[in-house]
């Protein structure tokens, strides 16, 4: 299965099969029209893009609609979301997954998203990507890494189209990272110094990479939507809801599942501060874990709920060094 990178003029559709595009702010749905536009893309919403319950969500008839109709309209080429969540895995019984199957085009968010992306992946065999909602383009400070990686990855390194999906691109680590809440406070930024990635066990290895956010991902255990771990890169983070102990919970949960023997390696996005995680309490977790003995673990990476982020491909190629604190990915 393939699908074509995007052009100039394309157009993306926006959904919310999560939270609802009412709660986010004028200026910042502004500002995500603006970016996209600068990038020669031509902006739509689907019809329940703002219908909002109690939840802060809508119906499941309304969300699947909403995915339906995107990638049925052939004069979509993504499939972009409003924002993450906690409810888009009610979704997946409902999803025709033959309608994605055969339009196949790009489909990207990230959090909650990651039910989705991993879900599609497993029944259409199509890549998604792990990358940023269109709410993440509305940022107007700090955001100039996460736009130049879905460029790089869903355009050539230059913005035009590059239908030769067999180019490495290297996934670098940021001069800065922020953690605050941007989205209420445009103007007043805090950006802190990257210091680069961490190496937790050294290693080389190479694989499919399989993950999104912990926690969601751990929602399909043992399901009909689970990618298959057999020879796997897997890349996971999580959000400022989770402690330490949580996230050694979850990870462990992760290790209990069939095929874990096939993970090759481990990267680790970034943490938020809440989660009170410091680098002397991962690398604990990790060589808590007899599992993980000879399987290379990196962390401190651009993905996840601290910005900037880079857009991952699930089910794309991914080399990884973590001795040289080195990542290669490339669609496949």
């Amino acid at each position: 299965m393939d699908f074509k990178k995007l052009n100039m003029g394309d157009e993306i559709r926006v959904i919310s099969p999560s939270r609802s595009m009412k709660i986010v702010s004028k200026d910042v749905r502004e500002g995500a029209i603006n970016n996209f536009s600068k990038m020669g893309l031509k902006v739509t919403f689907s019809k329940y893009v703002e219908e909002c319950d109690e939840f802060f969500s809508s119906s499941i008839e309304s969300r699947v609609q909403d995915i339906h109709e995107a990638f049925l309209d052939k004069n979509v080429k993504a499939v972009i979301t409003t924002l993450g969540g906690y409810n888009s895995n009610q979704l997946l019984r409902y999803i025709d997954f033959e309608i994605i199957k055969n339009n196949p085009k790009i489909f990207c968010g990230y959090s909650d998203i990651t039910a989705l992306c991993l879900a599609i992946y497993k029944k259409t065999g199509l890549n998604t990507f792990y990358g940023p909602h269109f709410s993440s383009f509305g940022m107007k400070k700090g955001n100039e890494y996460t736009k130049k990686y879905f460029l790089k990855t869903l355009f050539n390194v230059e913005g035009e189209v590059n239908e030769n999906k067999d180019f490495n691109i290297d996934i670098k680590p940021s001069e800065y990272w922020s953690d605050d809440p941007w989205y209420k406070n445009q103007e007043d930024r805090e950006f802190i110094e990257n210091k680069g990635y961490i190496c937790i066990n050294k290693g080389k290895a190479e694989g499919t990479l399989i993950g999104g956010n912990l926690c969601t991902m751990n929602l399909l255990q043992g399901t009909e939507y689970m990618p298959s771990l057999e020879n796997s890169i897997l890349f996971i983070e999580d959000d400022e809801l989770v402690s330490p102990e949580i996230f050694d919970r979850d990870l462990q949960s992760t290790i209990h599942q069939p095929g874990f023997h096939g993970v090759k390696g481990i990267i680790i996005g970034r943490f938020q501060k809440a989660t009170a995680m410091t680098e002397e309490k991962l690398v604990k977790i990790i060589k808590s874990k007899k599992e993980l003995k000879g399987i290379p673990v990196m962390a401190n990476v651009n993905f996840g709920h601290a910005t900037p982020i880079a857009t991952i491909p699930v089910g794309g190629w991914c080399s990884m060094d973590a001795c040289s604190k080195e990542i290669s990915i490339r669609l496949k």
